[in-house]
């Protein structure tokens, strides 16, 4: 077992010790490296959209199985509950009036699971909501994703409302886990099943950057052109990609730590 571990250390600390724009290189390479192979290995790219869906779910019933048999909420932030609310509902009432399909109804699953969730930490759980580790002031990140989205929006058909809510929601899903983030950051202990669900968050935002990466590159750019003209098409590509950024430090010593063999993840200063 401890020449298993050896390599994996090694290369880990070797990776720790180099200066950050070695990390950054690094980063960018592992992520380059990764779209190929998902290129290679995935003949329908659609499947990849699946997929995070999938792994999402997955997040979620992690989630519940925390709340309903280990009775507690703590290490879960319920700020984040309620930005991904936020952007759910907007993004459904975009899905009804704008292109309604399954992902309407997947989205309306998602945002009903997040309600309860949001529900059991402010009422049935109460006690163990560790509120003064939730301390991320969430009017940092609507505010500029509303004036952002009344800045740059689609520029299809549809109603001006309509345009401004599904970039609203774009925006916001792309932050929304920030304050899970903070809390994290605040504790610098992770037990299992949050890190479980947040690192499950993280793999499905990689997997739907894949494949919006994936469509642009096998189209040639017309997709972002199908998008419409000006900011837009690129925001939306920027907003996948800062999506799976804002996580891939903690997926690192997630992996790192489940290599390890810890089932407590422990957070180094400056993470998130």
């Amino acid at each position: 077992m401890r020449t298993q571990k050896r390599p994996i250390h090694a290369v880990s600390m070797w990776v720790r010790r180099q200066p950050p724009k070695v990390k950054a290189f690094l980063a960018v390479v592992s992520g380059m490296a990764a779209l190929v192979l998902l290129r290679v290995i995935v003949n329908d790219h659609d499947n990849l959209f699946v997929a995070a869906e999938a792994v999402h779910s997955i997040g979620i019933s992690v989630l519940i199985y925390k709340l309903t048999k280990e009775k507690t909420c703590a290490g879960l932030s319920l700020k984040s509950q309620e930005l991904t609310a936020i952007f759910l509902a907007v993004r459904l009432y975009c899905s009804f009036v704008m292109e309604y399909d399954i992902h309407t109804l997947l989205d309306l699953a998602t945002l009903a699971t997040t309600l309860w969730v949001i529900y059991m930490i402010r009422f049935k759980l109460k006690s163990s909501y560790m509120e003064d580790k939730d301390n991320f002031v969430i009017y940092y990140v609507v505010v500029p994703c509303a004036v952002l989205a009344l800045c740059i929006h689609p520029t299809t058909s549809h109603n001006l409302l309509n345009r401004i809510s599904w970039a609203f929601c774009v925006y916001l899903e792309a932050v929304s886990v920030l304050p899970q983030l903070r809390v994290m950051q605040n504790t610098k202990i992770v037990e299992p099943f949050t890190a479980h669900y947040v690192f499950a968050l993280g793999v499905a935002r990689f997997l739907s950057c894949a494949h919006w990466v994936l469509q642009v590159l096998d189209s040639r750019g017309r997709l972002l052109v199908a998008l419409g003209y000006g900011l837009w098409p690129s925001m939306v590509l920027i907003s996948e990609i800062v999506q799976t950024f804002i996580l891939a430090d903690f997926c690192y010593y997630y992996i790192k730590s489940v290599f390890g063999g810890q089932l407590v993840l422990r957070l180094p200063s400056g993470v998130v």
